[in-house]
């Protein structure tokens, strides 16, 4: 059987790269910021696991008919299997444990822990074989000693949660390295790819947790939120993060890091009425100096 030739996405202009690149980082601050408040609203309504996989199986289901429908070729068996370490870390555990834990912990403790991401990526790249520069290894120092600050009392108040939130960081850095490393299906085709095959396999773990969709009403609120995870969390933020992968340096790419954290603390505040103590402050201001410390190190 023939295969076509995918049909470009975006515009590779250029001269529109610039206003791309500024529209997606656009998208990745603001839009994940924000879906931390939206997964606390999301899980007051509606079980955790299976809403979160029939969230990713909703996006990586429309992500991929539109690749096709673009002239996308068929993935080959090589590829949907190399999605799925990928899709397993990045949102079975990335973001599944994040959904479990946002039952218990607040959206900008969650926002603030998940910030560490790139400092577990470094070490997971050292380990791999590549070098640690001085000031990367300052970073790292600086984050961790945040997030110890930060996660100390929540340990103790709901530790099975607090243990989720920082499990989830490790599963986004290994399902990164994956993504990187085995032979993904091209472009957005292979998110799509990556999303189904984390979305099957969280509908599997809540069907096997004892869940089931609620069968009375739902709050408003849940539902909508829902919505604007699979829309604006999976299909817009997710693509314009794979964009900024292919078209910036991974420095620019990872930046969400240190400005998701602003956002959600300040939704938090002004729609979720949550607080943080300055002990959670002064761990979470820890932790986005040293995230911005070995960004600034890989940069250079």
């Amino acid at each position: 059987m023939a295969t076509t030739t995918p049909m470009p996405l975006l515009s590779t202009h250029a001269r529109d790269r610039p206003r791309l690149v500024a529209l997606a980082l656009a998208a990745v601050y603001l839009i994940w910021g924000s879906t931390y408040l939206a997964l606390k609203w999301m899980v007051e309504g509606l079980p955790p696991l299976l809403s979160a996989g029939l969230r990713y199986l909703l996006a990586g289901a429309v992500l991929f008919a539109f690749c096709r429908v673009r002239g996308a070729s068929a993935p080959t068996a090589r590829q949907w299997l190399a999605s799925v370490p990928a899709g397993l870390g990045l949102f079975l555990v990335g973001n599944g444990f994040v959904t479990l834990a946002q039952r218990d912990v607040s959206s900008s403790f969650s926002a603030i822990v998940c910030a560490s991401m790139p400092l577990l990526l470094a070490v997971f790249n050292r380990v791999g074989g590549d070098r640690l520069a001085r000031l990367e290894a300052v970073g790292l120092l600086v984050g961790f000693a945040g997030v110890v600050v930060m996660t100390t009392r929540e340990l103790g108040a709901a530790p099975a949660s607090a243990s989720l939130i920082l499990l989830a960081p490790v599963g986004w850095s290994l399902g990164t390295i994956a993504a990187r490393r085995l032979a993904q299906a091209p472009g957005l085709l292979g998110a799509s790819l990556q999303m189904l095959a984390g979305g099957a396999a969280i509908l599997v773990c809540g069907a096997l947790s004892g869940e089931s969709l609620p069968s009375g009403q739902v709050p408003a609120a849940s539902i909508a939120a829902f919505f604007y995870l699979v829309v604006a969390g999976s299909l817009v933020a997710f693509s314009a993060y794979s964009y900024l992968l292919s078209n910036t340096r991974p420095s620019i790419a990872t930046s969400y890091a240190y400005v998701n954290p602003v956002v959600a603390v300040g939704l938090g505040a002004m729609l979720g009425g949550e607080t943080l103590s300055g002990r959670a402050l002064a761990g979470g201001a820890l932790v986005v100096l040293g995230v911005l410390l070995v960004v600034r190190a890989r940069a250079r």
